[in-house]
């Protein structure tokens, strides 16, 4: 639950401070934020996007009314991408067959109801199916695959098409920009036509709630934490994306709720996460060691260090958690790698509580069933006790995070993991721009390369290239004049949410969210997750978060039990009850 913690945000501003004195760029202090004037946007008639209440087709097998192919902008850069579905219960609607009898003119049915939801009530979902930061398809026939379970609980659907990290080519030849931050832009655009559209649709636009997994648990993040931001202003008003509404009033892209399994996200930190959490226990394959991806890893774990220290994360006490020098590594002691241990252990006994044994991890046909609790933490220590079992409490503890790292949780990425020195990520092509299809983004692996280069330069794969190949990208703008540290800003939920960055309290965060993270994963460090959960429960906008770790599970759309759909679908009633 949100606390008030005027006096925390006063303390973590002041520790900002410190970091914009000491030269550490992600901080995101470093520029200004692109905060447009309303007067400085040319005013816009926006009826042509008004919903075509003749142009409603009928599922009548499952009773959806849906429209699809419905442009959100007046000036899609990318049409084959910016238009949305929409899928109505049908208990929702009124309507008149036209003539032919393939369309339907409807309008709302205020007595309609279904299952506890009337159309003035239902909340709105929005899927963000974007696999590595890809796109998502528009949809441009009907299918209700994967619509039923929402619409059967009375929930309006909505899927809307959006650009991914790459550019392309449309249909009609003409180029379209992908990456920063146009993914969101149309997103929010969507969120602004239904808006716009608010007394044709069926569904209360002030429950609108996103989902999605990995980069569409980051975008559903973004979703979450952006709402309203002004910087995100130009790039609307380049689609054409409704900024008021008939009577002159701002409309908004503000979420109510945001649902994130395993998002990829804090962008700025990911690569030092990455290091401090993982790489620092690596010395095999490219963290070998007298390598100069050794010596980087090492140094990027050191960063991410300051990075905790001077953000200064709060528990659920208010405490302010930090790392200290000790234990097993880089500065693997203090209150903020005890947090990190108990979200850890916190996990693993949350599986034993629930799990029933004799267990098999794999129920469609695994050869290994474990008889007892005894039985499986065995297995899970091998030859190298890692984990202490207490038959009588059934609950263990865990020796180290270093050692979960080696037994549980593989490191899957080289150096630099989301901004590779040869710019092959999918996070650099998410900060490409129109001239270059992939850029370098992490201004503080940036200024390692230029400090450290005479030592690095003694050490097997070291390029003398990187620090002016960095460098350059890091200057870049994108096509409309935002600079690289601001593209990132407006992609980092944490620049909204915590209060030791500059965009704290510039934005209209969700007030609900639930985030879900397989624990083993390789994709991203736990902290990505941890370090959301923990600036959300100390905002004071955000009203409840739900936040687990799940035991045995790597990258995907974990849940401690049951359904992710499911469990979705009774959070968001929970949230709206």
């Amino acid at each position: 639950m949100g606390r008030e913690a005027a006096h925390v945000t006063r303390r973590m501003l002041l520790r900002a401070a410190g970091a914009a004195a000491t030269g550490l760029a992600w901080m995101g202090l470093s520029g200004c934020a692109i905060r447009p004037s309303k007067d400085a946007l040319v005013a816009r008639d926006y009826s042509p996007l008004s919903l075509d209440r003749g142009a409603w087709r009928h599922d009548e097998a499952n009773d959806i009314y849906y429209q699809v192919g419905v442009s959100y902008c007046l000036s899609p850069a990318a049409p084959d991408f910016e238009s949305l579905g929409v899928y109505v219960p049908g208990a929702y609607l009124s309507a008149r067959a036209n003539v032919g009898g393939e369309t339907y003119t409807c309008s709302v049915n205020p007595d309609g109801s279904i299952g506890g939801y009337t159309a003035a009530t239902a909340p709105v979902v929005m899927p963000i199916d974007t696999v590595g930061f890809g796109a998502q398809e528009a949809p441009s026939s009907y299918s209700a695959e994967g619509v039923v379970p929402y619409t059967s609980a009375g929930l309006v659907y909505v899927r809307a098409g959006c650009r991914g990290r790459a550019s392309g080519t449309s249909g009609d030849g003409s180029h379209y920009d992908g990456g920063v931050p146009w993914g969101v832009t149309d997103l929010k655009a969507a969120v602004r036509y239904l808006r716009y559209n608010a007394d044709s649709l069926p569904g209360s636009m002030d429950r609108i709630f996103t989902f999605g997994h990995s980069s569409g648990g980051a975008q559903s993040a973004l979703m979450g934490a952006t709402g309203d931001v002004r910087g995100y202003q130009v790039y609307l008003d380049a689609i054409g994306a409704v900024l008021t509404d008939r009577l002159g009033h701002d409309v908004s892209d503000a979420v109510a709720g945001a649902m994130c399994w395993c998002p990829i996200t804090s962008l700025d930190v990911a690569d030092e996460a990455y290091e401090w959490m993982m790489g620092q226990y690596v010395t095999n394959g490219v963290r070998s060691a007298g390598s100069f991806a050794k010596a980087l890893s090492s140094d990027l774990a050191n960063e991410f260090v300051t990075y905790v220290n001077l953000v200064g994360f709060v528990d659920g006490d208010d405490n302010v958690l930090s790392l200290a020098a000790g234990g097993e590594g880089s500065f693997c002691s203090g209150s903020y790698y005890d947090h990190l241990l108990s979200v850890i252990e916190g996990s693993l006994n949350n599986f034993l509580a629930i799990t029933a044994f004799p267990y098999a991890p794999d129920p469609t046909g695994s050869e290994v069933t474990y008889d007892t609790a005894e039985d499986y933490v065995a297995s899970l220590n091998g030859a190298d006790p890692w984990i202490r079992y207490d038959s009588a409490t059934n609950s263990a503890s865990i020796a180290s995070v270093g050692a979960f790292v080696r037994h549980r949780k593989a490191v899957t990425k080289g150096v630099g993991a989301f901004d590779m020195l040869d710019r092959s990520a999918k996070e650099n092509q998410l900060f490409g721009d129109h001239d270059s299809d992939a850029r370098h983004f992490d201004a503080t692996m940036a200024g390692l390369l230029n400090r450290n280069a005479s030592s690095y330069a003694s050490l097997s794969g070291w390029d003398e290239t990187y620090p002016s190949s960095f460098a350059s990208d890091l200057a870049n703008a994108d096509a409309l004049g935002t600079s690289m540290a601001e593209r990132e800003n407006l992609y980092n939920p944490l620049y909204y949410l915590c209060g030791s960055y500059e965009g704290y309290g510039t934005s209209t965060p969700a007030k609900y969210w639930r985030i879900r993270t397989g624990i083993e994963q390789g994709d991203t460090s736990l902290t990505t997750e941890v370090n959301l959960a923990l600036a959300l429960r100390a905002n004071d906008s955000v009203e409840d978060v739900d936040f687990a770790t799940v035991w045995g599970v790597g990258h995907s759309m974990a849940e401690r039990t049951g359904l992710g759909t499911e469990n979705f679908i009774a959070w968001v009633r929970r949230c709206t009850s």
